[in-house]
């Protein structure tokens, strides 16, 4: 597939030289109208109203501080995932005895379960992304949506269609997902992005213990999960841009998971049919660059996280440059771009700063990119 970037700040395509991961902080109105739809006091037609007048709002907000790259901030969901997955044929949302454990904090309780086969028919995200499509103007609308491993990692698999045979389940996953990516083609989309945590379990040896616990061995899971990812993407259109974003975890500013790349790194920069990565560099719990090495792929672009969503303090210039010169010792600098490591709100409650140091972490963004690639 043909990738093409510039070698100043602008971009042909994306993934742009600054660029986001996609959510942003939920506005008070917003939070306000999702809790009066909660108890009934407004009409789903009355909260589609407002979400679209705050959508407007801070996409004018994304195009007014200078991104190429403009999203509705995942502001009609609760969750990152979940709201996608059980959207899926054969998926379905339900309350769990407790919620996901981060750390020194756990989730609300929420939970989705696989009872049927795994397919695609329709889905309402199509109609959020056309609407996101229909006011990003010239500007390159971003949808996110969930990778497709994260319906093995998160979702109880209760159904008898599937028995033991896994690989079916994840054919199956696959295929839906290739018939979600081109609806979503088909709604006017050239960047779609797919945000996974699930690689992470072969950060460490926690992660392997969840890999043993999942009753799968490290080398099959991996290459599954590789598997599954590119058969998803494959034959996509040629001018569709697809990305990943890998994460250790993301809510009220806290984590799950820690440790480098390296265990997975080869099948991670190596072997995954993808335009771009994005990739969460913002402290010691991510390890090294030198997993970068294994990029060989000369279209492939890296985007290097290295400005925290999880605090509005901003970092020094002067380090943000320098560990993009360090990266650049194990990838071109022209396939290298700058971005926050996260979303600001992969829930609805969003991380702990203020909508303004949201605002200054994106600008600053820009900033150091305008002075890498100028």
């Amino acid at each position: 597939m043909t990738h093409v970037q510039t070698k100043g700040k602008k971009a042909i395509k994306a993934p742009f030289r600054a660029d986001q991961v996609g959510s942003l902080l939920r506005s008070e109105r917003i939070k306000e109208a999702r809790e009066r739809r909660g108890n009934g006091e407004l009409s789903a037609a009355e909260l589609r109203r407002i979400e679209d007048k705050e959508i407007i709002r801070i996409v004018d907000k994304q195009k007014e501080i200078g991104l190429q790259v403009v999203t509705d901030g995942e502001f009609r969901r609760a969750w990152w995932h979940f709201d996608f997955l059980e959207g899926l044929d054969g998926v379905e949302g339900y309350e769990s005895d407790q919620g996901i454990k981060f750390h020194n904090t756990t989730t609300k309780a929420r939970g989705i379960k696989v009872t049927g086969k795994v397919d695609f028919t329709d889905h309402p995200m199509l109609k959020d992304y056309e609407f996101l499509h229909g006011i990003a103007g010239d500007h390159t609308a971003k949808m996110t949506i969930p990778s497709p491993n994260m319906l093995f990692f998160r979702g109880k698999i209760e159904t008898d269609v599937y028995g033991d045979d896994l690989e079916a389940f994840h054919r199956d996953v696959a295929e839906a997902y290739k018939k979600a990516i081109r609806a979503f083609y088909d709604a006017g989309c050239r960047y779609l992005q797919l945000d996974d945590t699930a690689w992470s379990v072969f950060f460490s040896e926690q992660g392997h213990e969840q890999i043993k616990a999942f009753g799968r061995e490290p080398d099959e899971l991996r290459e599954s999960f590789a598997r599954t990812i590119n058969e998803a993407v494959k034959d996509r259109p040629e001018d569709l841009v697809v990305t990943m974003h890998i994460c250790r975890g993301n809510f009220k500013s806290t984590w799950v998971a820690e440790g480098g790349y390296e265990a997975a790194a080869e099948t991670i920069f190596g072997g995954l049919d993808l335009d771009g990565l994005f990739l969460e560099f913002d402290d010691d719990r991510s390890g090294g660059f030198e997993p970068l090495r294994y990029v060989k792929n000369p279209n492939l672009q890296i985007v290097l996280g290295l400005v925290t969503s999880k605090h509005g303090e901003l970092e020094a210039t002067e380090d943000v440059e320098a560990r993009i010169q360090e990266a650049a010792r194990y990838v071109d600098i022209n396939q290298l771009c700058l971005s926050p490591q996260c979303g600001f709100a992969s829930t609805e409650e969003g991380n702990l700063l203020t909508e303004a140091e949201q605002w200054k972490k994106l600008q600053h963004v820009l900033a150091i990119a305008d002075r890498v690639w100028e």
